[in-house]
């Protein structure tokens, strides 16, 4: 499982939490090295001085207290003298032992002391001295209840807050244009020229922006210069085609035969004009719609053109809507259907199905020809790529071609296998979602 984010996003809003908590970890430390801990030796130091006081008239031989003494001092300055029984009930149950106040304050006593702490509505100190360990030293330390806390971690949380906002919203608005840039080109990669992106944000992301709106121009230019060629050379060679043909029809009857083959040569010269019109078509003219794709199946199928040679169709039950241009992927499923009866003597089977887990649609058109070596699979969808000599070679080889240009159009997948018990499998998935859309 990866833990690190993958995006410039999250890598900058993580790189600025991770320094955020390296400087309050060094921020704790110093606060704890040159703050806390100075000032609770100080506090040690202070402490050890008023036992001093408690004890400077008394000796190690007596080691006993008067009872007006401890009085006296305790009125003086709160600090109050118990023995064992008494600070047992004036709270040293609830103390809790601290070894190191201990060894500070039995290096400025100058014996073994132990030093106990007591938190109940105010702290006190415990102190076991080395002069008389036969007693307890109580000194309360009113002040550092009073201490509040609270806007310190309110300071720390506000911080912490607006730094990961502030990275947050920095990120974002660097990634905003890159967002754009992803999004425009994966249009060019569907054959869609968007319009100039708007250049904004660091130098770097514009000059990025300025070369992507440059290259897509050039783009757009020669998709306009090439179907103008493509216009041109299919108009001029039509009009000579047409006078060919109007001439064999004139030829005497001995002659029919050649007038037939000539015909049928104009036809399929005229059918190939027709393929380069196709491919350099997008159809980005038609809109999107949400059509059912057992319908559209069924209307190739019952096309009279259709009906020479046996279809079995396998159509899947209550398929959801899938948006796509309806005229592109009819002449998608013309061309899969045609291209399964040129190969095929017998009949074709044509399927519908429903991926749940992938949400996508797909129609499946299967033939009984000889199939299609499996070394030559990834090329079968390039221009002018006629297939194995097993399946003929005639045609212009832009069948597959065309198909995959609308399908990868409508942001789909086309797949090509040989099936187990012969002939060839052509399968085209089409997505549930088209550019944010969704249809349920």
């Amino acid at each position: 499982m990866r833990v690190l984010p993958r995006s410039a996003f999250g890598k900058t809003v993580f790189l600025i939490g991770f320094l955020l908590l390296i400087n309050q970890l060094v921020s704790y430390f110093l606060v704890a090295v040159y703050v806390i801990q100075p000032f609770l030796q100080q506090t040690n130091h202070l402490i050890a001085k008023q036992i001093k006081v408690v004890f400077i008239d008394v000796g190690y031989d007596d080691m006993v207290l008067s009872e007006q003494l401890t009085k006296r001092f305790q009125q003086a300055t709160g600090i109050e003298v118990y023995n064992e029984t008494q600070a047992q009930q004036h709270g040293l149950q609830q103390a809790i032992f601290y070894q190191s106040f201990s060894d500070d304050m039995s290096r400025e006593l100058g014996g073994t002391a132990e030093v106990r702490i007591e938190q109940s509505q105010s702290f006190v100190f415990w102190v076991r001295p080395p002069q008389a360990p036969q007693y307890w030293v109580r000194i309360p330390l009113s002040g550092l209840n009073d201490t509040d806390f609270k806007p310190l971690q309110i300071y720390i949380l506000l911080i912490g807050f607006l730094s990961v906002a502030g990275g947050w919203w920095f990120a974002r608005q660097l990634n905003r244009p890159l967002q754009g840039l992803q999004q425009a080109a994966l249009k060019v990669g569907r054959g869609d020229i968007p319009e100039p992106l708007p250049e904004a944000g660091s130098s770097e992301i514009i000059a990025v922006t300025r070369a992507f709106n440059h290259m897509a121009k050039g783009i757009k230019q020669l998709e306009k210069d090439r179907a103008l060629l493509m216009a041109g050379v299919s108009h001029d060679l039509r009009t000579p085609l047409t006078r060919i043909r109007l001439a064999s029809e004139m030829m005497s009857e001995p002659d029919s035969w050649i007038r037939d083959g000539i015909a049928n040569d104009i036809d399929d010269m005229n059918a190939i004009i027709d393929q380069f019109i196709n491919y350099i078509r997008h159809h980005k003219e038609e809109v999107l719609t949400d059509e059912d794709i057992n319908v559209l199946v069924s209307e190739q199928i019952s096309a009279e053109r259709l009906q020479q040679r046996e279809v079995v169709t396998e159509l899947a039950h209550h398929l959801p809507l899938v948006p796509l241009r309806r005229i592109a992927l009819k002449r998608v499923l013309t061309n899969l259907i045609e291209n399964a009866f040129k190969y095929s003597e017998g009949s074709i089977v044509v399927s519908t199905g429903y991926e749940k887990g992938s949400q996508r649609v797909y129609v499946q058109v299967r033939d009984h020809g000889p199939g299609i070596p499996e070394t030559q699979m990834a090329q079968m969808f390039e221009p002018f790529t006629q297939g194995d000599t097993a399946r003929g070679s005639s045609g212009s080889g832009l069948g597959l071609a065309i198909i995959k240009k609308i399908v990868d159009m409508h942001q789909g997948e086309i797949t090509l296998h040989n099936h187990a018990f012969g002939g060839l499998v052509a399968t085209v998935y089409l997505p549930l979602k088209q550019r944010g859309k969704a249809v349920i």
